[in-house]
């Protein structure tokens, strides 16, 4: 029996201490002169996401409404204080005037500094920190500028042709697609051509063996991931260390051998082509330069690249490293451009007015090539489908928040009366998806409205209340080819087909529940007819 209350106390002894070290930290912001939300042990103030009461965009949304008047407010991300900013004024000075404070992003899969040698997700550019990001930064950045979009764009347009041929290829006048389907495909076709130079075709061969790998990769709402997800956010130091990543190792092990293989056998045979792994060689072997090109509108989503993106880098990419870009550039594309396009076509299937002025934009440029091929600077002249497509993200961002941490004590001062510190070691949420759906800055914001990004007027919108891609030097450093890519597909699609509603189509659209990407919640089904020649 003394074994067993021995035994015993030292379980209570471990749980009180437990409890002691999950909850030291919250009555961290009582000091701060700013609301903050109620904290529960290990899940702080995102129980909800956890527990999939929300979806992503649901939850963001929700706790900016929560503070209507305030300019900050506080939560907890399990143990992690997180400073909510809703001021566009903060937020642009927390993102360009004083960005070295916060430089990096929280380490929420990994970082730079503590990754174990065979670990991807510490070597990617998201996750990269200090030095080594700005380092990485200037090396990459050349190879996304609008000359090199121009050199990639045949690759583009190759793989939209392909999905029209298909469809056009099948009998009857009008067939049911399930959109995240269609555009998963679409989007394996392009990033195997323009990031890992080989083509496939994922409509003829849907069950082609890159298409599998990276399907499985993605399934984020696995038992498995969502724990090692938890278990960053516990433990990100340690995380990295073991070498765990987010995805599994066999898929890890399947794009880093077709990187090398392609890598070694264009150094090998001497072949030169324009897509990105011939770009990652010139930036590895620091032959990549930020030249000074002609100012062109590639519109207003398109975020710029500030003076760290145009500097020279000072050091030369490890093998690794230009393995993790290349992954990197599939992860970001495989399903977030798939699911903006989804949302875009829902969004065109439920303004049937908006599609039809769209088609007749596309039709004009047609026309106006006069048989020739579309060229990426025809499409950046398309005023009306950038407005569309500027909208669409609007209403449904990829990214509901964007996150910063903060490296040095930072003093917030809104020179109105609010002032307090920002410790090291927290982190920032800007929400996106609450300022884009606030009607302070967008008036009946959940209406589809293109007419807001006219030349007349998008001049009146704050660019600190628009932010699909982020802001400041930490932008998303491929919002031109994501941009290049929607519009070319959704050229091709609509010159040949029209959307519409049929009776499995979800009205409203639902969104994934979860602390996961943002995605519909299931497949979304519309009538893709074929247009009359």
């Amino acid at each position: 029996m003394e074994v067993d209350f021995g035994i015993l106390m030292l379980l209570v002894l471990a749980v009180i201490l437990l409890y002691k070290w999950v909850t030291k930290n919250n009555d961290y912001f009582h000091e701060k002169p700013i609301p903050s939300m109620a904290v529960k042990p290990l899940f702080g103030s995102t129980g909800p996401l956890v527990f999939k009461r929300y979806s992503m965009n649901g939850f963001i949304n929700h706790i900016y409404n929560k503070y209507p008047n305030a300019k900050v407010f506080g939560l907890f991300d399990s143990l992690t204080p997180i400073f909510v900013i809703r001021d566009p004024e903060l937020i642009k000075r927390i993102t360009v005037k004083d960005f070295d404070h916060f430089v990096d992003h929280r380490p929420t899969f990994g970082n730079s500094r503590n990754d174990h040698p065979d670990s991807l997700f510490g070597k990617i550019i998201f996750a990269m920190e200090g030095e080594k990001w700005r380092d990485m930064r200037a090396t990459l950045s050349p190879a996304f500028t609008g000359s090199k979009m121009r050199q990639m764009f045949e690759l583009v347009i190759e793989c939209c042709e392909n999905v029209s041929k298909h469809y056009l290829a099948q009998s009857g006048q009008s067939q049911e697609v399930g959109l995240g389907s269609l555009f998963t495909r679409f989007n394996t076709d392009v990033i195997a051509s323009c990031a890992f130079g080989f083509k496939i075709d994922s409509f003829r061969n849907p069950d082609n063996e890159f298409f599998m790998n990276g399907k499985n990769m993605m399934r984020f709402e696995r038992i498995s991931v969502a724990l090692r997800i938890f278990g960053f956010k516990l433990f990100p130091t340690t995380m990295g260390k073991l070498g765990i990543d987010v995805i599994d190792r066999e898929q890890v092990r399947f794009f880093r051998a077709i990187i090398m293989n392609t890598i070694r056998e264009r150094q090998t045979k001497g072949i030169v082509r324009t897509d990105m792994i011939h770009l990652l060689i010139q930036a590895r072997n620091g032959m990549l330069r930020h030249q000074q090109e002609k100012e062109h509108d590639e519109g207003f989503a398109t975020v710029q690249e500030s003076d760290i993106g145009k500097a020279v880098a000072s050091q030369k990419m490890t093998e690794n490293e230009m393995v993790a870009q290349a992954f990197v550039f599939f992860l970001a594309g495989f399903e977030t451009v798939s699911t903006t396009l989804t949302f875009l076509v829902h969004d065109l299937v439920m303004n049937a007015d908006v599609q039809q002025k769209l088609y007749e934009e596309i039709q004009t440029t047609e026309n106006e090539l006069d048989g020739k091929t579309l060229n990426y600077d025809t499409l950046q002249k398309m005023r009306y489908m950038d407005m569309v497509v500027t909208e669409s993200l609007r209403i449904r961002p990829a990214a509901a928040f964007l996150d910063r941490l903060c490296i040095h004590d930072y003093i917030l001062d809104d020179g109105e009366g609010l002032k307090f510190t920002i410790n090291k070691g927290t982190a920032i949420w800007i929400p996106s998806q609450g300022i884009h759906l606030d009607p302070k800055y967008y008036p009946d914001p959940t209406k589809f409205d293109p007419e807001r990004f006219s030349l007349d007027n998008r001049s009146k919108i704050n660019p600190f209340t628009y932010l699909p891609f982020g802001t400041g030097p930490r932008n998303c450093i491929g919002s031109r080819f994501a941009l290049m890519e929607i519009k070319a597909i959704i050229y091709y699609l609509l010159l040949h087909f029209t959307f519409e509603r049929n009776d499995r189509t979800q009205v409203p659209l639902k969104l994934r529940k979860g602390f996961t990407i943002v995605a519909s919640e299931s497949e979304v089904y519309v009538e893709l007819k074929k247009r009359q020649v």
